[in-house]
């Protein structure tokens, strides 16, 4: 039986982190456990090859019916293999509003004020600006500006400042609210995710194992304590011991789903699967909160946009042949290249909902072809009210999880996302984009109510931001405390955006990795003591 002073579980955002970090010192053997592969392809670390990773590196979930979204099942992709979704996703290094985690620490975690966090976002942060009051120019997480833009983004920027929106150039330093060119995790035109940060650096070290397309099965727990998991790669199982501490970091619907089969959860439903109750936790797999998303297509005669055309499938050939000799041009992009923040009503703390603009029409998170050349633009609802759940479908663990986001069950969020979607139409018909002459593929009449909520209704869907399944807090019936114990067993960690206890307002890659930086020093520092 393999033994290991620390077994981080998923390599992620999050577990990257965590892992790299606790491994750095050379002072305690870690062991890192994913469940897909290296994720050190083309693919992957092409930046404009993202659409082709919906196949690739991704789980690909679905929810159940979404009763606010006419009963469809949602799509969830998340990353597969090490960098998680950091391998898989758009690169835009967003840290969320100050406001949010000084609502953290309003809440009961201490320790998580926006001063209290800023200096683990600043470590983790390799800007190529360099490092000042607000960002970190050392840091394992390579942020770079964009190496190429679009037209259509660039004009994206200059329609929101003829309406007299703010202009910013940087969404993580004093202001957030504004519209503007976006900074992506890449390093020479290449994806930069959290793995090649964190993991790749130390493949070389003594004392890290990193154990690929090894699924974790359940946690072993004896004596109140977690000491161990049960692995299965191919047809062969393993149990992997832990003397010093197991660190949960599979994600917002990983990290319930793998305590869940380990009997560690709401103790009714675990009932009801015919799992067996080791600990009766209810909020394991509650709280789930996402950003309800809304996405507005627009085809142009222009074909200077990303599409579809023999000229598009051309020119995009070249660019592959271009990024593969120099990393620079159109094959450099993350897509969502330009967007913004902006606040629906004077009175919100922070901005409440946030814009992605992309250079092409986006249909069904780019599942369904689109003949022909346009743009899109993404609102998203940051602090939606609704929150839904994440359960067992059944006890094999190869299932997926029962994800349910409960999308649009308070009302209060469809009228955010109303207003939202009204003032994006603004920019979006305004010039300098009306040069490229876009036709809205789904036009409505934008006064009216009733027609607007049931278009809402009939294509809104995730922007990929689950958080809050095992949230950190206060209370006894928080799944964590302040420093990511779990509450009711010893020798657990959960280092994830699982555990935030209100979502940001943001992306959530960058928090993810501050919180996996965060848990190494709690962790170094406990089993020091």
């Amino acid at each position: 039986m393999a033994e290991f002073d620390i077994i981080v579980i998923g390599g992620g955002s999050a577990g990257s982190a965590v892992a790299g970090r606790l491994s750095e010192d050379g002072k305690r053997s870690v062991c890192l456990i994913e469940a897909g592969g290296n994720n050190n392809n083309f693919l992957v670390k092409t930046p404009g090859m993202m659409p082709f990773l919906l196949k690739n590196a991704n789980w690909r979930f679905d929810t159940v019916p979404q009763k606010g979204l006419n009963g469809r099942i949602g799509y969830q992709p998340r990353g597969r293999g090490l960098g998680g979704s950091s391998a898989i996703n758009a690169m835009v290094y967003i840290r969320g509003n100050k406001w949010d985690y000084d609502n953290w620490a309003a809440m009961g975690c201490d320790g998580w004020s926006y001063d209290e966090v800023l200096p683990w976002f600043k470590k983790s942060e390799g800007n190529e600006r360099g490092g000042d009051a607000w960002h970190g120019g050392e840091g394992p997480l390579s942020v770079s500006d964009q190496k190429w833009l679009n037209p259509g983004s660039i004009a994206f920027v200059e329609a929101a400042r003829n309406l007299q929106m703010p202009i910013l150039d940087d969404f993580n330093g004093e202001k957030q609210e504004g519209i503007g060119i976006y900074q992506v995790t890449q390093k020479g035109g290449e994806r930069w995710s959290a793995a090649r940060a964190y993991v790749e650096p130390g493949r070389g070290r003594a004392n890290l194992e990193i154990r690929t397309r090894s699924l974790v099965e359940r946690l072993i727990v004896e004596n109140g304590r977690v000491t161990g998991v049960q692995i299965k790669r191919g047809f062969s199982r393993e149990t992997l011991k832990a003397r010093g501490a197991v660190v949960l970091s599979a994600g917002a619907f990983g990290s319930p789903h793998i305590l869940q089969l380990s009997g560690i959860g709401p103790g009714d439903h675990l009932r009801e699967k015919g799992a067996e109750v080791v600990l009766d936790k209810p909020d394991v797999g509650s709280h789930l909160k996402d950003h309800i998303d809304f996405v507005s297509g627009y085809l142009t005669e222009s074909k200077e946009l990303i599409g579809d055309s023999l000229e598009g499938t051309v020119r995009m050939g070249k660019a592959i042949i271009e990024h593969r000799m120099r990393r620079t041009g159109i094959m450099t992009t993350p897509y969502a290249e330009a967007g913004g923040f902006w606040s629906s009503d004077p009175d919100v703390p922070a901005p409440d909902i946030q814009y992605h603009f992309v250079p092409a029409v986006l249909e069904d998170h780019g599942r369904e072809k689109v003949k022909g050349h346009g743009f899109s633009c993404h609102a998203c609802v940051l602090r939606p009210h609704s929150k839904g759940t994440v359960r067992l479908n059944d006890t094999d663990p190869s299932a997926p999880p029962r994800i349910d986001p409960n999308f649009l069950d308070d009302d209060r969020d469809i009228a955010t996302l109303r207003k939202g979607v009204r003032n994006m139409q603004r920019i979006m018909e305004a010039p300098p984009l009306t040069d490229f002459k876009p036709t809205n593929r789904h036009p409505i009449d934008m006064a009216d109510d009733d027609a607007l909520d049931a278009l809402i209704r009939a294509r809104a869907d995730t922007v990929y931001h689950p958080v809050g399944t095992c949230r950190m807090g206060a209370d006894e019936d928080a799944v964590v405390d302040s420093r990511l114990k779990f509450r009711g067993l010893d020798g657990l960690y959960i280092a994830d955006a699982s555990i935030m206890p209100e979502i940001v307002s943001g992306n959530t890659n960058a928090p993810s990795i501050m919180i996996g930086e965060r848990a190494a020093d709690f962790i170094k520092a406990d089993l020091a003591a």
